[in-house]
């Protein structure tokens, strides 16, 4: 069996307005509350992969990337856009505004309140 992913832990101040944050940033789905007493808030991501966004004191702020397909990222761009939510070509500039990503033909950066920062890359280029 190979290995693969199912879900990964993304602690934040407030668990549910993190997922839904992401999940409308995105448009993704967000799942019922999972845990043995509802503390995640999971939001699926693929087939195989949820975040389970969970409430923390001092949240660090984890780094999370993800490959889409330029129909997607044109969709995440277009919601950033119509949110006014700070975006940016680099983790040092998540705010400049610009999809020149330093990796791939398209790419951003954005976070939320909990200091997690999100990078969204895109290999072929589509008209925005």
């Amino acid at each position: 069996m190979a290995v693969t992913l199912n879900h990964t832990i993304v602690p934040a101040a407030d668990h549910r307005t993190a997922a839904r944050f992401f999940a409308s940033v995105m448009g993704l789905p967000e799942l019922p509350p999972a845990g043995r007493h509802g503390h995640f808030l999971p939001v699926r991501v693929n087939e195989t992969l949820t975040l389970d966004f969970m409430t923390a004191p001092d949240v660090p702020g984890h780094h999370l990337a993800f490959d889409v397909d330029p129909e997607t990222f044109n969709g995440i761009l277009a919601r950033l856009r119509a949110a006014h939510i700070p975006y940016g070509n680099a983790p040092t500039t998540p705010d400049n505004g610009r999809t020149d990503h330093p990796l791939c033909a398209r790419g951003l950066f954005f976070s939320d309140d909990s200091h997690n920062l999100y990078e969204v890359m895109s290999e072929a280029m589509s008209p925005e």
